[in-house]
């Protein structure tokens, strides 16, 4: 019985499988699995978190490039060049005129740092920097574009200060050294310059006293509060409160990445974004929020909706394949319905055939018992007999065929009984 249910169902499955093979060539491709994120420099957050993205994607087979760059405006760039698939960008740079980029989420607070000399003064306002020598962050970076904005609004210029652009480490070795008298960069909380600089006796953080004006002004800041002993409880880092001025990190794309990458992609980001942080709550990020740019329609549907049915079933990739054929079930159904159709039909002629192949036999004989002579009887009893051993050892069927199988010994019993009678009066009549 098994090895007919083989027989018929190998054939059907292969069917399918080749009906599904055809099909499959009238939809698009699965994309090919690459991705080439901009990240910015390797000493800094970003290339430390797409570290991270990049470890879990390979673990999803997809490979991975990393970019490094100046920073949010370089990044930018590429995406609009199509060099760069998904870039960390600087919250605030873009605004709603832009087309050819979409975002994808932001990710984690990025809070503006201004370090200065500990000249014996306390800096309490922006404007107070007139007249200094500041660095701002480096060409094409996010720090140099927001820290731009906040020195005109107090009306610090090259006119009267001395503005800079260098890098973090730079900018960092000049401070300690006396060559400049302040320095501004954006990036986490956990970043080592920002503990190594808040250590410093010699050494002062800006405690932004109308942080919450410049959050009124700017939708993309948010006003932030370090407290004291934060950082740490035992050396008391900070030694008091600070309002800090917060921009967030984003991912942004260009619109050409196929919506499997883009969803797969955000699947790692949300693992890696969504625990409790130092100024977040668990959950919190990543988001939709405080953007003005167009938001990519995966990330609107994934971050609305979750996971789909399919994705909590399945392992990502077979989950995409299904979905992308999901418009051939219809086509595929009605076509499928005529074949099962005649499974049931196809079944039962098998399993009666088991039965019916031994009435040739069966038959023969009957039709020769009434000319037959007397050996000829006796080689028809025993052909029958071993008939009947033969049909109980290799004719196995189900239950529901039983009736079939006994009308078959009934039948075989009546010829047996046929040839006994055509015996007895064949030895009678000798």
């Amino acid at each position: 019985m098994k090895y007919s249910f083989l027989k018929i169902s190998i054939p059907l499955l292969l069917l399918i499988i080749f009906m599904f093979a055809v099909t499959s060539e009238f939809i698009q491709p699965a994309p090919e699995k690459k991705l080439t994120i901009a990240t910015g420099s390797e000493n800094g957050n970003y290339y430390k978190t797409a570290l991270e993205y990049k470890k879990l994607l390979e673990s999803n087979k997809i490979e991975v490039t990393l970019l490094n760059t100046a920073g949010s405006v370089e990044n930018i760039k590429l995406l609009k060049e199509k060099k760069a698939d998904i870039a960390f960008v600087q919250n605030g740079i873009l605004d709603s005129s832009e087309t050819d980029i979409e975002f994808l989420a932001n990710i984690y607070y990025e809070p503006l740092w201004i370090f200065y000399k500990n000249d014996k003064y306390k800096i309490d306002y922006l404007i107070q920097l007139i007249s200094k020598k500041i660095s701002i962050g480096e060409e094409g970076s996010g720090t140099k574009n927001l820290s731009t904005k906040l020195l005109n609004d107090n009306g610090i210029t090259n006119e009267n200060s001395e503005i800079l652009t260098l890098n973090t480490n730079k900018s960092k070795q000049m401070l300690l050294d006396g060559e400049i008298d302040a320095m501004f960069m954006v990036t986490s909380h956990d970043s080592p310059t920002v503990k190594e600089l808040l250590e410093n006796p010699d050494i002062n953080v800006l405690s932004i006293k109308r942080a919450k004006a410049y959050g009124q002004k700017y939708n993309f800041l948010e006003a932030l509060t370090l407290h004291e002993g934060t950082l740490d409880l035992y050396k008391n880092i900070p030694d008091e409160n600070i309002n800090l001025l917060s921009t967030s990190a984003n991912l942004l794309s260009n619109p050409n990445v196929p919506e499997e990458l883009i969803r797969i992609f955000l699947k790692q980001v949300k693992l890696v974004h969504s625990k409790e942080s130092l100024f977040a709550q668990e959950n919190q990020f990543p988001n939709l929020l405080n953007t003005t740019l167009k938001i990519n329609k995966e990330a609107k549907q994934y971050f609305t909706h979750g996971d789909t049915w399919l994705e909590s079933i399945f392992p990502y990739w077979i989950a995409s394949n299904i979905d992308r054929l999901k418009l051939l079930l219809i086509p595929l159904l009605t076509l499928m319905f005529p074949l099962f159709k005649g499974v049931f039909p196809l079944y039962q002629w098998s399993m009666r055939s088991k039965i019916f192949r031994w009435y040739k036999t069966i038959n023969s004989i009957d039709k020769q018992i009434n000319t037959a002579k007397l050996d000829e009887l006796k080689k028809f009893m025993e052909e029958l007999d071993k008939l009947n051993i033969e049909i109980q050892e290799e004719t196995k069927v189900p239950l529901s065929f039983m009736g079939e199988y006994y009308n078959l010994m009934v039948h075989l019993e009546l010829i047996q009984n046929k040839i006994k009678n055509r015996l007895n009066l064949t030895q009678i009549n000798y």
